[in-house]
């Protein structure tokens, strides 16, 4: 029954590209319209069918990492194309819209991100062993959408020019008190205060990445000039000329838009600028992946621009600007999945085999729906006068040639 199910439900989504599943019975079913990728997947347990019937998107990430579900020549990519392809087109496959409606009943309650619960759910993800980031992120630890001047640059160029091209929204002057909310390892705090002069309170919920931030800064000789807190951003008192917050609102949800904005409005100063650098849909609010939600990022959610500009309009702060990086993320995702397999044998040490899938799962899984689904990266520049930066976007421009520097 099972088999027959999971037949139908594929022959109903599949449109683009070819996937051909070999069934634990011994049934093979082909689908799709026979053009590349062509994914052969290897079925192994009658128990990953009925997962996969029940809940796709759980199951075929759960199958890949417990490798009841195999692609031959262990073709991801290729995989996860076809997937994402597909269910980028799907509104009119009648299963999938219920599946959404039953998400969104329950998707607030999913978001919801007290301060206690909050913390929880960053240690989940960030506080894992730091060599493990080690394996992949660029030298600064930016573990965040690059800036792709062309598809060519460097992981690290790409890293330095986001850092430059948010510095330059920022429009710092020296002695400038910053907020960094949601701070990482410090590579962003780091830079304000080393190359702007910048004075910066820069706040995380993850003890791991305080501890090597502190330490980053004690060794820059720059601790006199970034306080580093283990501290929730809904804490911090007091007002900053800028607020910058670069891939934390994806862990912020929905029920605390609005929270969240009044107190990046409360703790700017009057002619003050905030930047928050944020992925997103280009689709009407969704729910998160059940498989992202429980092994990834529990808690987090991807925000519609819908969403997130109805909180900035509550809380009464002006969008100066905003911008929309398409596929700056997916370029950036490519070089840490490539980074990541290349060091798996050290990946393994650390952890298991199943982690490791679970790990390479999650990159190319995020990579591809940069390529094929609705995501993307916002920039809201936000502050409490109109008049509080330059009226047209020449300011960001013109020192390229010292943005460029910087990257080189």
């Amino acid at each position: 029954m099972w088999e027959k199910l999971l037949d139908r439900i594929l022959g109903s989504l599949l449109r683009h590209g070819t996937l051909e599943v070999h069934m634990p019975s011994g049934r093979i079913g082909r689908y799709g319209d026979g053009t590349p990728p062509v994914v052969t997947v290897r079925l192994h347990d009658p128990a990953i069918v009925r997962r996969l019937v029940l809940n796709p998107d759980l199951g075929a990430g759960e199958g890949y990492m417990d490798a009841t579900l195999t692609i031959d020549d262990d073709d991801l990519h290729g995989f996860l194309e076809v997937a994402m392809r597909n269910t980028a087109t799907d509104q009119k496959v009648w299963w999938r819209r219920l599946v959404r409606r039953a998400r969104s009943t329950v998707r607030w309650l999913a978001q919801f991100n007290p301060a206690g619960r909050a913390r929880e759910n960053v240690a989940h993800h960030y506080d894992l062993s730091g060599e493990l980031y080690d394996l992949f992120l660029d030298h600064d630890k930016q573990y965040s959408c690059g800036y792709f001047r062309t598809p060519d640059d460097t992981l690290e160029q790409a890293q330095q020019q986001k850092k430059a091209h948010i510095a330059a929204k920022l429009l710092l002057e020296p002695g400038m008190r910053v907020l960094d909310i949601g701070c990482g390892w410090g590579g962003m705090a780091l830079t304000l205060a080393r190359e702007h002069g910048a004075q910066v309170v820069a706040v995380t919920l993850s003890e791991e990445q305080l501890k090597v931030a502190r330490q980053r800064a004690e060794a820059e000789g720059l601790s006199d000039r970034i306080e580093f807190r283990l501290q929730d951003y809904r804490a911090v008192t007091g007002k900053f000329d800028r607020i910058v917050s670069v891939g934390m609102f994806e862990h912020v949800g929905v029920p605390h838009y609005r929270e969240f904005f009044r107190h990046v409005h409360d703790l700017l100063t009057e002619d003050g600028i905030a930047l928050i650098h944020t992925i997103g849909r280009t689709e009407p609010p969704g729910t998160t992946n059940p498989w992202m939600a429980t092994y990834i990022f529990p808690g987090g959610y991807i925000p519609a621009m819908s969403e997130a500009m109805a909180a900035v309009e509550e809380e009464h702060l002006w969008p100066t600007d905003v911008e929309v990086w398409r596929l700056h993320y997916a370029y950036t995702l490519r070089h840490w999945e490539r980074r990541f397999s290349a060091s798996i044998d050290r990946a393994q040490e650390l952890y298991d085999d199943r982690f490791c899938r679970m790990w390479r799962f999650y990159l190319v899984a995020c990579e591809q729906a940069f390529r094929h689904n609705w995501q993307c990266v916002f920039q809201f520049q936000l502050a409490r006068r109109r008049d509080a930066v330059p009226i047209t976007r020449d300011y960001l421009y013109r020192d390229r040639e010292v943005m460029q520097a910087a990257a080189e």
